[in-house]
């Protein structure tokens, strides 16, 4: 076939020149990720953020396709040239079973990610397995294996999944470029140059090591500053205590979501299946929700109309100590007439920046390797000071969120803002400094 591109902001240019790659970004399944936002509720926040898992998938496809191509090239005794197309189509699809607002989805309805793509490319009923199967029978339960991370060959699991893969290397930069923020930003090109194939998987050369060092320090500032955002917990908190309330209503008012929602039906009857789960995207999600603003129950109303206005919570930082007693805030949200199941959330937002391999770990982490000049390797922070600060190390903080109401120091719940505001200093719950005063 001759070449297609894709024009990109992040790559400049998305090359295809597979016939296999070209139709698998034109099957169905594929193309509902155009309809699946990258980063969920972020874009309530940074309002650039609007692209898609489907150009995501693209990038990261992007990256592989040059890595595989230098490897054929350059490190052909090294490299197997058989696992060319095997990492290119992994890369495209690793990201085909997200669903609809996929994370706060996953843990309300028990659905995982991964899994669902497993099944997208292994089930016989998708476009995705037929055109996969052409290949070779077993081609897809390869493709499988490796976002399983049971494949083989380390090398084309580690391009995939570690701690510097295509997946990440591709979010980091296009979240960076779409939420107008620069700390997502690295040199790209320099790592490309420095990657080589090794025995037992990936490595960079040790000259390139501070692109690699800059790469960690980036994903450490995107967390920090763009996906731990307090306003996009928010929403995300709003979306989760939405769905939760359904969950809940269905019960008693399954005319009115048969009716208003009946893609969800599956789900809250726990008895969905593939077709189900890929039925379901953003756009359909939000069309829901706007039709449960008109419903019957009155918190369902609110939540939803919050959450399609962008009527966001506000938060507070809560720690260890201070937690067990966020109580006493609940009681005084529940005495102004908002029930705290579904108008306060607990909020835990914590990341491992980078991590050295710890067999003994429950998700034991695939090391970065750095090749140097007498063929030996090294891990990252052995060189890098900075990466050793962050290794092993856990950052990001625990809020607790509420209605906005709560801090309104006039009206007929004054004298309720008043105590709820005297146990909040500096954005922190201080109960311990309240029994002080």
């Amino acid at each position: 076939m001759s070449e297609k591109v894709f024009r990109d902001p992040v790559h400049n240019y998305i090359h295809v020149d597979n016939e296999l790659i070209y139709h698998l970004i034109n099957t169905k399944e594929f193309q509902r990720l155009r309809r699946i936002k990258q980063l969920g509720t972020t874009s309530y926040t940074f309002h650039g953020g609007e692209h898609s898992r489907f150009s995501h998938c693209l990038g990261a496809y992007e990256i592989a396709r040059q890595i595989v191509s230098t490897f054929e090239q350059k490190y052909a005794q090294v490299w197997d040239r058989n696992d060319s197309l095997l990492t290119m189509v992994a890369a495209l699809l690793h990201d085909v079973g997200h669903g609809a607002y996929s994370h706060t989805f996953e843990r309300l309805f028990d659905t995982d990610h991964e899994e669902m793509t497993c099944q997208i490319i292994t089930n016989s009923g998708t476009e995705i397995n037929g055109l996969l199967r052409q290949i070779a029978p077993d081609f897809p339960e390869k493709v499988a294996s490796v976002i399983r991370h049971t494949y083989p060959n380390k090398q084309v699991v580690q391009l995939i999944s570690s701690q510097i893969d295509v997946d990440r290397m591709d979010y980091l930069l296009r979240d960076s470029y779409f939420t107008g923020t620069n700390y997502g930003q690295f040199d790209l090109t320099r790592i490309l140059r420095v990657i080589r194939p090794t025995e037992n998987g990936i490595a960079f050369k040790e000259s390139g090591m501070h692109a690699v060092e800059d790469y960690v320090l980036s994903r450490y500032q995107m967390y920090m500053q763009v996906y731990f955002h307090p306003a996009s917990r928010s929403m995300e908190v709003l979306l989760q205590n939405l769905l939760k309330r359904a969950k809940v209503l269905y019960q008693d008012l399954q005319t009115f979501f048969e009716s208003s929602s009946p893609r969800l039906i599956p789900f809250f009857e726990q008895s969905y299946a593939l077709e189900d789960y890929l039925a379901l995207d953003d756009g359909v999600m939000n069309t829901y929700f706007q039709s449960w603003i008109d419903g019957p129950d009155k918190i369902l109303s609110d939540l939803a109309q919050r959450y399609i206005n962008r009527k966001v919570f506000k938060s507070i930082t809560v720690d260890t100590k201070t937690e067990a007693h966020l109580y006493i805030l609940e009681a005084i949200v529940n005495e102004v007439g908002f029930e705290p199941s579904y108008y306060t959330a607990i909020h835990h937002n914590f990341d491992l920046p980078y991590d050295i391999y710890r067999p003994n770990a429950k998700k034991k982490r695939t090391q970065i390797e750095i090749l140097r000049k007498d063929g030996s390797l090294i891990e990252l922070s052995q060189l890098s000071p900075i990466v050793h600060s962050l290794a092993g190390t856990v950052h990001g903080d625990s809020r607790f969120y509420f209605p906005k109401e709560m801090l309104q120091e006039t009206g007929i719940f004054a004298q309720q803002s008043a105590t709820f505001l005297s146990y909040i200093h500096n954005d922190q719950f201080s109960y311990g400094e309240h029994d002080e005063y």
